[in-house]
């Protein structure tokens, strides 16, 4: 590499497993309003192979090449026209608001990005920007949330669930959650009320008179969550772009797509590093191993999230 250019895992058409792969691309230089991030670490996240395989192309069209990633933490390297938030050496940790992230420098929206906090390491800021906000999002877009209310998640012991079981826990609502049997102790850790081992049970003839679920899972599992609704309740999908098509009549569905938020992030963060809200990190990977680590986040359910240290 020369200081013009920089290491990269991007797709240069869709694919499986093969189509991440390890390149060496321009290093970009901070437009108007933007900070270049010298990246320390990236968060591994579902979005990534399936943005791969073209599940997403529809929702979100890419120009191929296109590099992936979607969350970091780093530190200011430069700053752009018109940015004023940060100055170079500041510590940073953010979504893109778009792809990119598996890169060792990226130019990024300063709006976009916020301090990371004293008590958290690079690697650690890095998984939590997309999964803690899009969880509380997705957890109040179908309505406020009240004490009482009965809601399910589904992939409860993932980087969304993880969060979301939590946050609904805090608000007073019963917490009825899936994960498989190997992480039922730890969906059960933080909070959940009702967790259901979806390898030896289903949860429809278990729950019943749920106001809302989660599905961060998809597929079938969205199917059969219609029948454990209330007549009122709703169902937020955050891995079913189609769940608008497969609601049934009289029945209400959203799809969920998420939005930058750096006041909740900054929130959230900050709790993270008090040890107020729990953040579980399942693996770190150097960079070499991001796109077997893409491939792996597709095939094996993980506790909380797999994070990228660029140091490695």
């Amino acid at each position: 590499m020369t200081s013009t250019t920089q290491r990269a895992v991007l797709i240069r058409a869709y694919g499986g497993a093969a189509a991440a792969e390890l390149a060496e691309i321009a290093k970009p230089t901070a437009g108007q309003g933007q900070v270049l991030v010298r990246v320390r670490a990236a968060g591994v996240n579902g979005i990534d192979w399936k943005v791969r395989e073209g599940y997403v192309r529809d929702a979100f069209p890419l120009q191929l090449p296109a590099v992936l990633g979607i969350e970091l933490a780093g530190v200011v390297e430069a700053v752009g026209p018109g940015a004023s938030r940060f100055r170079v050496g500041d510590r940073v940790m953010g979504p893109l608001g778009g792809l990119g992230a598996y890169a060792d420098f990226v130019a990024v929206a300063e709006a976009n990005v916020v301090p990371t906090p004293q008590g958290l390491d690079d690697v650690q800021a890095a998984g939590i920007p997309v999964a803690a906000v899009a969880a509380w999002q997705s957890l109040h877009l179908a309505g406020p949330i009240v004490a009482g209310q009965r809601i399910l998640i589904h992939g409860a012991a993932g980087g969304l669930g993880g969060y979301a079981v939590q946050y609904a826990k805090r608000a007073g609502a019963e917490v009825f959650a899936t994960a498989s049997t190997a992480h039922v102790e730890y969906v059960r850790s933080l909070g959940a009320d009702h967790v259901i081992d979806y390898k030896t049970q289903r949860f429809e003839s278990i729950t019943q008179d749920i106001d809302l679920v989660l599905d961060y899972v998809g597929g079938e599992v969205l199917d059969r969550s219609w029948q454990v609704l209330t007549k009122d309740g709703a169902i937020v999908g955050t891995t079913s772009p189609d769940i608008l098509a497969r609601t049934p009549a009289g029945r209400r569905g959203l799809w969920f797509v998420n939005k930058a938020d750096a006041a909740l992030l900054e929130r959230l963060a900050a709790e993270i590093a008090q040890g107020t809200l729990i953040s579980k990190l399942s693996e770190v990977v150097g960079f070499d191993g991001i796109p077997a680590a893409i491939e792996r986040n597709r095939t094996e359910p993980r506790i909380g999230k797999v994070v990228a240290d660029f140091s490695r």
